[in-house]
């Protein structure tokens, strides 16, 4: 697709996910199956923040997906080093940056620590609808980069086991959904069925009822405008845009509110490192899963950066992310 005059994007935006970075030697994923390119992932965000900012376009603001840094850090006593090292690649690309929580984060930081933290992104404004209402501590967000368009971040960590204290009321409510359906010792390892019931692990979560009331909500005020709402947050929920274990617990709750209205255009997610993309036959929402940074050889790249028009986002992939085209129903 070739821009003219008439196709000049009203703004555009950089993705990437997973990046995972450690100062440690390549591995591999939980079975062995897929290797990790720990240290040079920050190598690949550099060849990414270099090219958003060398565009003749430039992005108006970043999606950082989740899992920006890898839980070996925690084990190796580098969380606030290798954080610090990836902020400040990131930095190098003069724009905002919205960071989405994975379970890395939890790996690495508290809850409590990463809402003190630069990995919070919530605008700060004087807005009551910038974020969710007072006394909540799910991490959810929305913010419009231009007239008509409007992001949601939302937290697929709220139910979880990660990042709440083994005391809380929240731990409790999660141990006894996921033992509902993994009656392993070790949470990690996936229930053994085989479908959609294999999602319930340690290393997923979901969306509380607050946080699932707060975007009704919002995509209400969403379609009174028109506007045109994309959702990004870590976890994927569409059974066909991913790998059935990789899906957030509730994710049927969240497709149905998504839909009941017609504002919704576009969802956006890391944690399947392997990506996946989908069309809802029903609502003609697109579902992206963007391919992650962590297991990209070195010599290939994985980012992407977003054009968006009035009727369409146009998606310019980088390596191992493809071209995608999401026309608007």
């Amino acid at each position: 697709m070739t821009d003219s005059p008439s196709q000049t994007p009203l703004f555009t935006f950089g993705v990437i996910a997973d990046i995972q970075y450690a100062d440690i030697d390549d591995g591999y994923n939980y079975t062995r199956s897929h290797r990790r390119y720990y240290r040079s992932s920050l190598h690949l965000l550099s060849n990414a923040q270099r090219s958003w900012s060398e565009s003749a376009v430039k992005p108006d603001f970043i999606l950082q997906l989740g899992d920006i840094i890898d839980g070996f850090n925690k084990r190796d006593g580098a969380s606030e080093k290798a954080l610090d090292s990836v902020l400040r690649e990131l930095s190098r690309c003069p724009v905002e940056v919205h960071h989405v929580w994975g379970n890395h984060e939890f790996y690495n930081f508290s809850r409590s620590q990463l809402l003190r933290s630069q990995l919070n992104s919530t605008p700060r404004t004087d807005s009551s609808l910038a974020g969710p209402p007072a006394l909540t501590d799910f991490y959810a967000y929305h913010f419009s980069p231009f007239p008509g368009f409007t992001f949601v971040v939302l937290d697929a960590y709220d139910v979880s086991l990660l990042g709440r204290e083994t005391t809380s009321e929240q731990y409790s409510n999660a141990m006894d959904l996921i033992k509902q359906y993994n009656s392993n010792e070790d949470l990690n390892c996936p229930p053994g069925v085989v479908g959609v019931e294999t999602r319930f692990t340690m290393f997923n979560g979901g969306f509380s009822k607050g946080q699932l009331d707060w975007l009704d909500s919002v995509l209400s005020s969403a379609d009174e405008k028109r506007e045109r709402v994309t959702i990004v947050s870590h976890l994927p929920i569409h059974p066909n845009s991913t790998t059935p274990m990789c899906l957030a617990w509730n994710f049927d709750e969240l497709l149905s509110i998504i839909h009941s209205h017609s504002s919704v255009v576009c969802y956006m997610a890391g944690h399947d490192h392997e990506g996946g993309y989908c069309q809802d036959e029903d609502t003609g929402v697109h579902h992206l899963t963007l391919e992650g940074v962590i297991e990209t050889p070195p010599d290939s790249n994985a980012f992407g950066t977003v054009s968006v028009y009035q009727d369409r986002m146009a998606l310019k992939g980088n390596g191992r992310i493809r071209d995608r085209v999401f026309q608007f129903a």
